[in-house]
């Protein structure tokens, strides 16, 4: 998960009518199971840092890529490597997990599967050379992802749905990243899946990205990119939000602006948001503490309700 920066403005641009076509339904059984995407949460934390070319990463990768086969329409996987700027040759994994992969109309959804290698923002010193759990800074999105392939599987969507599983968003330093940056150690996942799209023409109607949405006592305010770039796709999501009872969790208020894997799409011409609580997690970002007990069951049902309903 990035760093916040200050306050920008960038070109919007309108796809109401488009997104109009995605509808929330309020009423009726959930079809996300909370509890099972927590069991997904506790998966991921038992392989340990998920950090590139470690044990635990592949691990991690290929019990995702598993996961992935028995839900998905179609799977592709995008291997490459990165050298980054002290010289070492990083071997990442992008997944991209696509649900009825010929329709025109399409929804991407993307979370990071990696974990940072240092816990550099931890207030304790002795502490700032280990590596952070990623409870929530990366296991949190990634839960919330499989748990909508889950609920794709028992019943498709609407429309087409693509769930990207980024690598390599949370390795180096935040600080010299830039929203158009061609050579850094962070985002670089989402950078390569920009540069790398399943199809040349491929256009998704929304983009949304799920980063630190597990914490206990969510809330999740209005990031300034996504308003800035795509203020259609948060007036939707925020929409299907209220219409779901959970107005006091996702807040029509102004959140910080983060240089976060959306912003490389966004570079990219997609109109992509970021679905973050950020400020309520300050206190365990990129520190030892980002751990299981600081995670809920709860919040992964709250933004999965919100994730399955806006496909509907």
């Amino acid at each position: 998960m990035s760093r916040a920066v200050g306050r920008v403005g960038l070109a919007a641009a309108v796809m109401a009518a488009a997104l109009a076509g995605c509808h929330a339904k309020a009423q009726g059984p959930r079809e996300f199971d909370g509890t099972h995407a927590f069991s997904y949460l506790e998966a991921q934390m038992k392989f340990g840092p998920r950090i590139p070319d470690t044990p635990g990463h592949d691990s991690c990768g290929d019990w995702i890529e598993a996961q992935l086969r028995k839900t998905a329409d179609t799977l592709i996987v995008q291997e490459f490597t990165v050298t980054n700027k002290k010289g070492v040759h990083l071997r990442l994994k992008n997944y991209l997990a696509r649900f009825r992969p010929k329709a025109a109309d399409r929804v991407l959804y993307l979370a990071h599967w990696d974990t940072r290698p240092i816990a550099d923002q931890d207030p304790n010193l002795g502490n700032q050379r280990k590596p952070v759990p990623g409870a929530n800074d990366g296991a949190s999105g990634v839960a919330v992802l499989l748990g909508v392939a889950d609920a794709l599987k028992k019943r498709p969507p609407a429309v087409g749905v693509d769930l990207l599983f980024v690598d390599g968003e949370d390795y180096g330093d935040f600080d010299a990243a830039t929203l158009d940056s061609s050579f850094s150690d962070v985002l670089m996942g989402s950078r390569y899946f920009a540069k790398h799209l399943p199809d040349p023409k491929y256009a998704p109607m929304m983009a949304v990205l799920f980063d630190m949405i597990g914490a206990k006592n969510l809330v999740i305010p209005v990031e300034q990119y996504s308003q800035a770039f795509a203020p259609e796709v948060v007036d939707r999501v925020w929409h299907v939000a209220d219409s779901l009872g959970y107005g006091k969790v996702f807040l029509r208020q102004t959140g910080p602006s983060l240089i976060d894997d959306h912003t490389m799409l966004q570079h990219a011409g997609i109109h992509a948001i970021d679905m973050v609580d950020f400020d309520g997690y300050h206190a365990y970002w990129h520190t030892v503490d980002d751990t299981i007990d600081k995670v809920s069951a709860e919040s992964l049902q709250i933004v999965g309700d919100v994730a399955v309903a806006l496909v509907r």
